[in-house]
């Protein structure tokens, strides 16, 4: 069984790791009330970052549930690797339920692990493409 916790080493810690992610996303997937921005950084795991504005999401009740819910679908996303992700909330958010945001959530895992997989790709065909030059 692996460890599906989530300590310091799967968090986004400080500015420095949040601004690195806002300058250098290449991964972008969204829905009308989340934004999920991702860049690959050196470690063999994802690390989380959550930024839900009092401006989107007024009670402090909402955004703590918005938090829950989003690290739980993190935890629970095995496949995702070597990513800094920082999932940013849209107006509207707090409007959604429990098995709403978890579904939303879940599709964006699967929209980021395919753009992933697809950019994975392209820069395997492009170094095939230069070592037979």
């Amino acid at each position: 069984m692996t460890n599906a916790g989530f300590g310091k080493a799967s968090r986004l810690l400080n500015a420095r790791d949040f601004k690195s992610v806002f300058d250098n996303a290449r991964l972008k997937v969204s829905s009308p009330e989340l934004l999920f921005l991702a860049v690959p950084n050196q470690l063999p795991h994802a690390r989380l970052g959550l930024v839900i504005a009092k401006k989107n999401v007024r009670l402090a009740v909402q955004r703590n549930r918005v938090k829950r819910i989003i690290r739980e679908s993190f935890r629970q996303q095995q496949v995702i690797t070597g990513l800094d992700i920082v999932v940013l909330a849209r107006r509207g958010l707090d409007t959604l339920d429990n098995p709403q945001l978890h579904d939303s959530c879940n599709q964006l895992w699967k929209q980021l692990q395919r753009r992933v997989e697809k950019q994975a790709r392209r820069q395997q065909q492009e170094d095939e493409a230069k070592s037979c030059d």
